[in-house]
């Protein structure tokens, strides 16, 4: 009779270690990216999973230099998506990632954005000096704030020395990452705010009114990607590099507003127009820039 109960036993037993074999061939795949990728990233996500479903990718999204901050402290991951160069040398030079393994695979430019109603006709950058005006940025530390305060020097030999001291006058608040600058302007908690274009398509767009940088003045983002060097899965990282830097991936990237390193071989205007508003039936038709401008998603 002991030997029926054992026996038993096993046979109840044996479909759930294969369900336990089964579940240890799926591979995973953990990704650190800047959270102006997480739209982007979304959607890659489940393109690559669709043409390998035996994968899972687990996403972490937050500023670069947070994500920086978490790898060299020893967070485990396999990939790291940085929305620029600074931050992941600091994995580098943390033994982390190893330089020769870095790859551009998109590039961003900065918007000017304010609420749909506008309450305080914002057109352009110099309008963020004017009285009362209430700005918002990221915060000092992450990239979009380093290339939004390039952008905002720049612009000190065509309205004055002081012209940076007057805009800062105005910052009321600094967001710990770029969604979060995005989210007061749309709720019209402030009149201004600095973003990536690809932070001001989709639904969203309907909530703001979106004012081009020129071209002489705005900042180039670069976005990078590596495996990291200790990455338990540096097969299968490499494979999803490959398709993030894939022909197929570039209609997803154009799809949330970035745009291909290879835009980075035309030539800025030498005498670029006004900065327009960028309404949304017809960015397309806006000045060409390094980056293209705002189109709507879906």
């Amino acid at each position: 009779m002991r030997h029926r109960l054992v026996i038993a036993l096993l046979i109840l037993l044996a479909p759930i270690g294969g369900i336990i074999a089964q579940d240890s061939e799926r591979q995973s795949l953990t990704v650190f990216a800047a959270t102006s990728l997480t739209d982007v990233f979304e959607s890659l996500r489940a393109a690559f999973i669709e043409a390998n479903s035996d994968v899972d990718i687990l996403l972490n999204f937050s500023s670069s230099s947070t994500l920086a901050a978490q790898l060299i402290q020893g967070a485990p991951a396999d990939i790291f998506a940085s929305a620029n160069e600074l931050q992941l040398d600091l994995v580098i030079d943390s033994d982390l990632i190893a330089a020769d393994t870095v790859d551009i695979f998109a590039h961003n430019q900065l918007l000017l954005i304010a609420p749909a109603d506008n309450p305080a006709a914002i057109e352009s950058v110099r309008d963020l000096t004017k009285d009362s005006v209430l700005l918002v940025l990221a915060a000092v530390g992450t990239p979009i704030r380093a290339y939004t305060d390039a952008m905002l020097a720049s612009h000190s030999d065509d309205y004055g020395e002081d012209f940076v001291d007057q805009v800062m006058r105005n910052l009321v608040s600094e967001e710990s990452n770029v969604r979060q600058v995005v989210t007061r302007i749309a709720l019209g908690e402030a009149d201004a705010g600095i973003v990536y274009q690809s932070d001001a398509i989709g639904d969203v767009a309907e909530q703001l009114r979106s004012f081009e940088i020129k071209p002489a003045h705005n900042q180039l983002a670069s976005y990078p990607i590596a495996p990291l060097a200790a990455s338990a899965n540096s097969a299968l990282a490499q494979r999803f590099i490959t398709f993030v830097l894939s022909p197929e991936a570039q209609p997803i990237f154009a799809e949330y507003g970035f745009c291909s390193p290879a835009i980075l071989t035309k030539t800025l205007p030498e005498d670029p127009t006004p900065e327009p508003t960028l309404e949304a039936d017809d960015a397309a038709e806006s000045p060409q820039n390094v980056c293209p401008t705002p189109t709507p998603v879906g």
